[in-house]
């Protein structure tokens, strides 16, 4: 966009007073009185200007004055393509990016290490793309493993989002760019997501669906936050004055910019007065939104005070000092080899290992010769599909392709698609029955394929059709018939691998049962294959644990089993309350498929000696607990030691335990290491409803050492004072 060069460099010296500001810096006071000078410069008119969108993703700045646009792009999966307003691509060369694995994907890393990476390159790359606002990350939590963005979000745990949400939103505004966190709040469905009233008590709020959000203002300082589509307890969400200003504005200290998610505005007045700073979306001219000419209309006849608009000014000014007005922001980098490291990386420590009973893994090309590769999902890229967020990836390398990279030159690897996943977002009803019949010449063609093979490895799972935003999964059920086809190559060959693709659970009873090797793989971004293969080989000791519970059935998930999901005359009731995901298996005695936390390795991971710095504390301690960790397996490796807390003789409903921290270590084979874990008396606290505060309750915490939910290596009772 062409600016006035004279308007912007004074613009910039009103707005710049501090030369060495980096994208992390706040703005200094005297920056306060600046922006607030350049406020009273401009009219009514160019204030409400910068309130609402100008195109699909930017909102206007002031040109008389030198204030560029605010521009945005989609982003959990990386820097989304360029569209024309039909949201049709627009067809460029320039707007390609990096493809990152998904947000689940992430979050099965369990590493606050590799999420800061991933913000850093997609930081880079947003900012190389001339964009602002990032919107991302995604961390909603998983209350049902039906929700159609699961695959976006990252996890069912508060703690381990909050984690991953920090390091990633520190990553991204190391670049100048604005970290936009969604969807705030409770937005834990796609059912009449624009509709759905949710209900929850202020301490399941307070202790489950809001400390990732927490945590990205005050420890990540996020820039941005989006509104979800949903209401929040009878208001919409872009319309709560609790979410809003008491929560985000007083308690949390939030200066940066509230915005609302794409047509999810639905008022003037009401979202103006209870904290909505800026409307973004596409539907109808964008002078007609409600926070253009109706919120011009609604100053003017005293409605809304013009220094309330003056405050929502001064928020998108603050964020343009550290974004497009920064003049030292970096210049950014897109599609590097860095990137594609990064992607790498986190697609290697995301891969889950089910199941590996014969130990046919890792591969012994010494012995297999030849392998049937057998599934669409083979051959499938997933770097677009379905409704939302995509990314035109520059190349992303298959799951068959980065087999042939592997093992091409020992192995013969021959392919047969084995089903035909003829399914789309918007499909009918119809369309969907016939998707999920068994295509049986196919079927029979990868059995015969399969038959003569030394190994035969089978792709089924989801893709980015059936798990999408726009819609839930009505099943847990494999789609596509895919169960037939892993049964009818495992009657042929013994040595049957299964890689189920995907980012959220589905039914596999069956596979746990009767196959003997299974590995858990995500839309893993631009480098999966290489990924895959690298672990399927021994070059990679997998090391991904599952960031949610896989039920045994759907009705053992607490929304299904309280019959809260999706709703009752469009109210969501989260009666389970603190009960999400594994607290609810573990306090209901419930046995999952596959528990929170689970993942196998190549190695034996040996959990001994774990003590204390002390046997009791005050509040503001902190407790530093010691554990060894011994690999006694030929291989080395990285386990994620998992710290989970019970509460004994509680006076108050606490779930059977919880998360409270974990780490991430390497051990070599046959080495021994020492695993420091800090946790501060203050982690112990519950939210009492009555005062309205965090509360540590005295007496004994077990402290429980676990490689998963429900595997727990050394316990360790501490007294709180």
């Amino acid at each position: 966009m062409k600016i006035n060069m004279l308007g912007y460099a004074t613009v910039c010296a009103v707005i710049f007073c501090i030369t060495t500001a980096t994208a992390q810096t706040k703005p200094a006071m005297i920056s306060d009185a600046r922006i607030k000078a350049l406020i009273r410069r401009m009219t009514l008119e160019e204030k409400i200007g910068m309130l609402h969108a100008d195109s699909k993703f930017s909102s206007p700045g002031v040109k008389r004055l030198g204030v560029p646009q605010l521009m945005s792009d989609d982003g959990p999966l990386g820097v989304r393509e360029e569209v024309k307003d039909d949201w049709a691509p627009a067809e460029l060369t320039t707007d390609s990016a990096t493809f990152f694995p998904n947000g689940s994907a992430l979050a099965a890393t369990w590493s606050p290490a590799l999420a800061r990476r991933f913000g850093v390159a997609l930081g880079e790359e947003t900012r190389a793309r001339h964009k602002d606002v990032i919107l991302a990350p995604a961390f909603n939590i998983t209350r049902t493993p039906l929700n159609g963005r699961t695959y976006e979000y990252y996890s069912e745990d508060p703690f381990l989002n909050s984690q991953l949400a920090v390091a990633a939103v520190a990553g991204i505004q190391t670049q100048g760019v604005a970290a936009c966190v969604k969807h705030y709040a409770v937005n834990n469905q796609e059912t009449d997501r624009r509709k759905v009233n949710v209900l929850v008590s202020e301490r399941a709020l307070q202790e489950i669906y809001l400390p990732a959000f927490k945590a990205a203002i005050t420890k990540g300082n996020a820039w941005v936050i989006m509104t979800a589509y949903n209401r929040f307890r009878g208001d919409f969400c872009s319309e709560s004055s609790y979410l809003l200003q008491d929560l985000l504005r007083r308690q949390w200290g939030f200066m940066g910019v509230v915005m609302s998610d794409w047509g999810g505005t639905h008022s003037s007045v009401k979202a103006a007065k209870n904290g909505l700073d800026v409307e973004m979306g596409t539907d109808k001219p964008y002078g007609e939104y409600y926070f253009a000419k109706p919120l011009i209309d609604s100053v003017r006849l005293g409605y809304v005070s013009e220094k309330l608009i003056d405050e929502k000014v001064y928020h998108m000014l603050w964020v343009m000092y550290h974004t497009s007005m920064n003049r030292s922001k970096p210049t950014g980098s897109l599609n590097t080899a860095s990137h594609a490291k990064a992607a790498y990386d986190i697609a290697s420590e995301a891969i889950v290992l089910l199941k590996n009973e014969k130990n046919l893994l890792p591969l012994n090309t010494a012995v297999i010769k030849s392998l049937a590769v057998i599934g669409d999902n083979a051959t499938l890229q997933f770097h677009r599909g379905g409704i939302g967020a995509g990314v035109k990836a520059r190349y992303e390398v298959t799951n068959l392709q980065g087999l042939k990279n592997k093992f091409g030159r020992q192995v013969d690897i021959q392919f047969a698609q084995g089903y035909a996943p003829d399914y789309g977002a918007k499909y009918t009803d119809e369309q969907k029955e016939k998707a999920e019949k068994p295509n049986w010449d196919l079927i029979k063609q990868a059995a015969d394929l399969a038959k003569n093979r030394d190994a035969a490895i089978v792709f089924i799972g989801g893709n980015r059709e059936y798990e999408s935003e726009g819609h839930d999964r009505t099943t847990l059920h494999l789609p596509f018939a895919e169960q037939e086809l892993v049964n009818a190559v495992s009657a042929v060959n013994a040595n049957t691998i299964v890689i189920v693709v995907g980012g959220a659970p589905y039914d596999l009873n069956e596979i746990k049962k009767n196959n003997h090797t299974i590995v858990w793989q995500w839309y893993n971004g631009c480098e999966g294959g290489n990924a895959l293969a690298d672990v399927l080989s021994g070059k990679v000791n997998p090391s991904g644990k599952m960031p949610f519970t896989f039920p045994v059935k759907l009705e053992d998930s607490p929304a299904h089993a309280l019959h809260t999901f999706p709703y009752d005359n469009l109210n969501a009731d989260y009666k389970e309350g603190i009960l999400v995901g594994y607290r609810w298996f573990d306090s209901k005695k419930i046995e999952p498929l596959y528990p929170f936390g689970y993942g196998l390795s190549y190695a034996n991971y040996v959990y001994s000696g774990l003590s204390a710095d002390k046997g009791a504390y005050k509040p503001g301690e902190k407790i530093t607990l010691t554990v060894q960790l011994k690999n006694t397996g030929k291989y080395g490796g990285k386990e994620v030691v998992q710290l989970y807390v019970a509460k004994e003789n509680s006076e108050v409903e606490r779930p059977e335990k919880e998360l409270k921290a974990f780490t991430k270590v390497w051990v070599g084979a046959g080495k021994q290491v020492a695993v420091k874990i800090p946790v501060y008396v203050s982690d112990l606290a519950f939210f009492n409803e009555k005062t309205m505060k965090w509360e540590v309750e005295p007496g004994k915490y077990k402290f429980l050492v676990a490689s998963s939910s429900k595997d727990v290596r050394q316990t360790k009772v501490i007294t709180v004072n």
